[in-house]
């Protein structure tokens, strides 16, 4: 396929929308390989350093195409090619634990990656947080795409996976229980944040405008998805406490902020905009837990 690199029109096949959010990555993965090949920085900051740069060019991509749904995969790209090459420096000595991590990283990450470019309509389609957020800027729009939308789940999610480094550079104690307990709440969490998500996107073939999901997993809890990403992260924490005792504090720093932004930044946006289009969804909200499923079930009326 031909790709001719103007600005795009709604009109852009998927296909050579796909190709282009690709060739994104390569590049932004690629000067990322370049930073951490010419700057000796430490594993952590050299690392850091490299990921910001990675945003960096998917920034440039995501203004270049007016469109910051760009950045969408870096959630999920990125990670497992930070732990990657945390591994081909680390020097761990629990290389069962160092696999069980890396396999439940792809497992989360190829899952969420698919299912993004599945569903994707297209260059047409941006993530309708994005535009709410620069509009609520006003003159600062640009401001708030680099540091809101970009830059700062970068560095959330770089928090998220220092408990990974701890696992691959500081890991010297045996597999124990812990370990086990980490791997049950890790694919767990992936696994009900795959099957929500699958229940999520059967309903909204066959829903009718004001129909609320309450139904399944859905029933449970309002949000099962982001209960799932949530539990993936405390999951990758307590691996890097097994591994790790003594930095229980620093591998628990990711896990503490993603709890916080989903619990006062994602959920609040998601919920006001229901309540917003499905006024019946007050009741959803009376009747089902937010987050965590109450023991006994839902509310009953």
């Amino acid at each position: 396929m031909k790709i001719i690199w103007q600005r795009p029109n709604p009109e852009m096949p998927k296909a050579e929308a796909l190709v282009r959010v690709t060739a994104a990555y390569v590049i932004a993965v690629f000067a990322a390989g370049v930073v951490l090949a010419l700057i000796q920085f430490g594993p952590v900051s050299g690392m850091l350093l490299a990921d910001v740069v990675a945003t960096l060019v998917i920034f440039g991509f995501s203004r270049w195409h007016s469109n910051s749904s760009f950045y969408d995969p870096f959630w999920t790209v990125i990670p497992p090619l930070i732990m990657l090459a945390w591994m081909a420096t680390g020097d761990s000595s629990s290389v069962v634990r160092e696999f069980m991590v890396l396999g439940l990283i792809l497992y989360w990450a190829t899952r969420l990656t698919t299912h993004w470019a599945y569903y994707w309509p297209g260059i047409q389609h941006e993530d309708w947080r994005y535009p709410m957020l620069r509009e609520r800027s006003g003159g600062s729009g640009f401001w708030t795409d680099l540091f809101g939308i970009h830059l700062f789940p970068t560095v959330q999610v770089f928090l998220g996976m220092l408990p990974v480094y701890a696992v691959t550079h500081l890991g010297d104690s045996p597999l124990g229980w812990l370990d086990v307990v980490a791997f049950a709440v890790t694919f767990g969490a992936i696994t009900l944040q795959m099957a929500s998500d699958f229940e999520l996107h059967a309903f909204a073939e066959k829903s009718q405008p004001g129909d609320i999901l309450d139904t399944g997993l859905w029933s449970l809890s309002r949000h099962p998805n982001y209960l799932g990403e949530i539990g993936l992260w405390v999951g990758l924490a307590l691996f890097g406490i097994a591994a790790y005792p003594a930095g229980a504090l620093w591998c628990s720093v990711g896990a503490v902020a993603m709890i916080l932004m989903f619990r006062f930044a994602s959920i609040p946006m998601m919920e006001k905009r229901s309540l917003a289009r499905r006024p019946a969804y007050s009741e959803t909200i009376r009747q089902i837990p937010m987050l965590i499923p109450r023991i006994g079930g839902r509310q009953r009326r």
